[in-house]
């Protein structure tokens, strides 16, 4: 039998930090063997500068809207970034495969190996049925007004039974507090049972104020989607207490952005939440940038310690879906923050969220996690010129 011998600077197994005396040994597929001392490696060992890591996990992701790279201007806001989505996604089928096919083309160059991708329609089928990578599909269902529910919940149901069909890994999903009438979170709901769900989560102070006092500028994008708000009556909770209870079915939540959620509602959730509920906190920083040019509470996640994930959001807000260029930016923005911490949360932690961690995220014998080199650090950490590839 064929075995790969890896070394290098550091080796990260997904929970520490190992020095350069380890070699990690991997059958020619990838499967982990051990982890040794180079003393007891043998010959033919590969060694390279920088640290060797699982392959990373993203935990966010809208690989659909991969053709829409560039195309909506920076730091609009929230409001303006989902109007301009929802009217300007349309091009024609050849087109979006082929932006889909390069993202994930990307995405496997730097060194991801899994994703929590969001599905809108079924244009994302056909490139994951070629099985390159592991993906959770969440299955969003969104519909702000009453009398759509039963049609916009049978629309996303016909994608969830597609989806299925192929991948067990498949949930539905609610698209945020905003965006779901009470009708159409009853309908939803019993698909989150013992299943990974995912919610946009507190992306913008508006949400709140929205839930909170019934008003803000979240009543803006309603009138320029001539949507109709009239049955809304404010819950006088944050939209996160407020919808909370429909997600608490769920074994694996995951809160995507979380820009303005505060200690108070951190507390909450981490209170309800137990060993047959885990709640991950996605961190998206480079498209929090990109949209509201503000950047999530990352130190009070820490203090809390809360379970920690990372992802990558779309092209359409995003200018790369590359996992290290986030960690960059959290190491940039927040200096206190470690390697080790970053490095834990791209790779077991995202594992755990997207209940792949028998697989993924740890090089622990006879997973299949991917091998990724983190190239170009600066004092042994992520500075402006790091890069990283995959290496299986």
């Amino acid at each position: 039998m064929t075995y790969l011998k890896f070394k290098a600077d550091q080796l990260f197994t997904g929970s520490e930090l190992l020095s350069g005396e380890q070699v990690l040994i991997t059958k020619a597929g990838g499967e982990i063997v051990d982890t040794v001392h180079q003393s007891e490696a043998g010959e033919d060992i590969l060694y390279s500068a920088g640290i060797l890591s699982p392959g990373f996990i993203n935990c966010h992701c809208h690989l659909e809207l991969s053709h829409m790279k560039h195309l909506i201007e920076e730091k609009t806001g929230l409001v303006d970034f989902v109007v301009n989505v929802v009217s300007k996604r349309n091009f024609p089928d050849e087109e979006i495969l082929e932006a889909i096919q390069n993202a994930e083309d990307e995405m496997l160059t730097a060194g991801i190996v899994a994703i929590g991708d969001i599905c809108n329609n079924l244009s994302t089928l056909p490139q994951k049925m070629k099985r390159r990578m592991t993906y959770y599909n969440f299955i969003e269902a969104s519909g702000w007004v009453p009398k759509v529910a039963m049609s916009r919940f049978e629309a996303s149901n016909f994608f969830y039974e597609t989806f299925s069909n192929h991948f067990k890994e498949t949930s539905m999903a609610p698209h945020a507090a905003y965006s779901v009438s009470p009708a159409l979170w009853q309908l939803i709901v019993p698909f989150f049972e013992n299943k990974v769900t995912t919610l946009h989560n507190q992306e913008t102070p508006h949400e709140d104020e929205f839930f909170l006092k019934g008003a803000g500028p979240l009543m803006r994008m309603y009138e320029l989607m001539n949507i109709d708000n009239s049955f809304h009556r404010a819950s006088e909770k944050s939209s996160l207490d407020t919808v909370y209870p429909y997600l608490s079915a769920a074994s694996s939540l995951i809160l995507v952005h979380n820009t303005f959620t505060t200690e108070r509602d951190i507390t909450r959730v981490k209170n309800k939440a137990g060993k047959k509920h885990l709640v991950s906190f996605c961190l998206c920083v480079n498209a929090n940038l990109y949209i509201e040019d503000a950047l999530p509470p990352v130190e009070l996640l820490v203090q809390n310690d809360c379970a920690i994930v990372l992802g990558t959001d779309s092209l359409a807000s995003n200018h790369t879906l590359n996992l290290l260029a986030e960690m960059k930016t959290i190491r940039k923005n927040f200096p206190r923050v470690s390697l080790l911490q970053m490095l834990t949360w791209a790779t077991i932690n995202g594992a755990k969220a997207l209940q792949i961690d028998n697989t993924y995220g740890s090089f622990s014998k006879g997973k299949k996690p991917g091998v990724v080199l983190i190239e170009g650090l600066d004092e042994n950490n992520l500075g402006a010129g790091s890069s990283c590839k995959r290496l299986i």
